[in-house]
C-alpha cells in the first residue's frame, strides 16, 4: 500500500510539474516526426496481464517496398536518440503509473512475444508491476546482457522496499544526466530476446 501511495503521489505531481516539458516535447515530436505523437504498445504487466504502455514516439514510420517497418537503426533520428538518451520519451508513462498499470520502479515492461520464452525464474519479474525505471536500469540499462538483466529484475522482486525505490529514483536521475547504458553494443536499443538463457 505504501508503494502504491508513493506511485500515485509521485506520478500525479510529476505530471503536474512536468506538464510544460511534456507539452514542449509533444509539440517537437509532432513537428519533427509527425503524428501520432505517442507510441502505444501492448506490454505484459503484473502477472503478465496485458496493458497499453504509452511513450513519446522516437522513430519515423519508414517501411520497405513490402510495407514492413525498416530496422530501428534506419528509422531512428537524432531527435529520437536525444529523447531516449534523456529519457524524455518515458514521461507519458507517468499516466500508466497513475492508472495503476505500472509502478514508478519495477522491471521494465518488455514485449508480449517474450512471455512464452521465459524460464520459471525469469518469469518472476512479473510478480510485481512493471516500472518506468528499475534496478536493471540503474545497473547497466540496455548495455546489460539479457541474463544479467533478468537476474537484476528478480533480485528487485525479492528485495523490494520503498527505500530501495527511492534509491533507484535518485540513481535514475544520475544515469539520465550522464546518459549511460542507453543501448547495447551494435544496437539502437537492445537486441531481441530469443530465450534459451
Amino acid at each position: 500500500m505504501l508503494k502504491r501511495l508513493f506511485d500515485v503521489v509521485a506520478s500525479f505531481f510529476g505530471l503536474l510539474l512536468l506538464s510544460p516539458v511534456i507539452a514542449v516535447v509533444a509539440w517537437q515530436v509532432r513537428r519533427k516526426l509527425g503524428t501520432p505523437v505517442l507510441f502505444r504498445q501492448v506490454r505484459p504487466g503484473l502477472h503478465g496481464k496485458p496493458f497499453e504502455m504509452i511513450k513519446f514516439r522516437t522513430m519515423k514510420d519508414a517501411c520497405d517496398a513490402h510495407g514492413n517497418p525498416l530496422p530501428d537503426s534506419e528509422r531512428m533520428t537524432a531527435f529520437g536518440s536525444f529523447l531516449r538518451s534523456s529519457s524524455l520519451d518515458e514521461l507519458p508513462g507517468l499516466w500508466n503509473v497513475l492508472k495503476g498499470e505500472m509502478s514508478l520502479v519495477g522491471p521494465r515492461p518488455l514485449l508480449m512475444e517474450y512471455l512464452p520464452l521465459y524460464n520459471a525464474q525469469q518469469y518472476r519479474r512479473h510478480e510485481v508491476r512493471p516500472g518506468v525505471t528499475g534496478w536493471a536500469q540503474v545497473n547497466g540499462r540496455n548495455a546489460l546482457s539479457w541474463e544479467d538483466k533478468f537476474k537484476l529484475d528478480v533480485w528487485y522482486v525479492d528485495n523490494r522496499s520503498i527505500w530501495l525505490d527511492v534509491k533507484i529514483v535518485f540513481l535514475t536521475l544520475k544515469k539520465v544526466l550522464i546518459r549511460e547504458g542507453i543501448s547495447a553494443d551494435g544496437e539502437v536499443t537492445m537486441s531481441k530476446f530469443t530465450g534459451g538463457q
